[in-house]
């Protein structure tokens, strides 16, 4: 449950950073990001799997890169939903998404399941052997 949360939060520092970095997107609040974190986190656990898999041609086609312009428009229906969150242009929400993506993907690979900060150490065995 720990986990959750941080990742919560984590989504909500990417979505603040994105709007502080890029024009087309304004949060009024953290309030209003960590709003907009919690619809954005549902949308992505019950929605973001129906529309990979309609969309897996093209994704394949595109090497994956169709993937954010998904979470481009999963972003766009949330700032329809947040009253605090609004997102100008398709192309804001492109931009924001590949942010959002970068960031959350960065920070939530170093925490855990129970929410604890985890780090591997490998030691380098010589060649091109690395073992924890």
């Amino acid at each position: 449950m720990r986990g959750l949360f941080i990742r919560w939060l984590i989504l909500t520092a990417a979505i603040m950073l994105a709007a502080y970095l890029l024009e087309g997107i304004h949060v009024t609040g953290f309030s209003s990001a960590l709003f907009a974190a919690a619809i954005l986190g549902f949308l992505n656990a019950f929605f973001r799997p129906i529309l990979l898999i309609l969309t897996l041609p093209i994704n394949f086609l595109t090497l994956g890169l169709f993937t954010f312009v998904i979470n481009a428009i999963l972003l766009m229906m949330v700032s329809g939903v947040s009253a605090g969150f609004e997102v100008a242009s398709f192309w804001s929400a492109l931009g924001g998404s590949l942010i959002i993506s970068l960031v959350s993907a960065l920070l939530t690979s170093l925490v855990s399941e129970r929410g604890s900060v985890e780090v591997i150490d490998l030691e380098h065995k010589g060649d091109d052997r690395w073992e924890l």
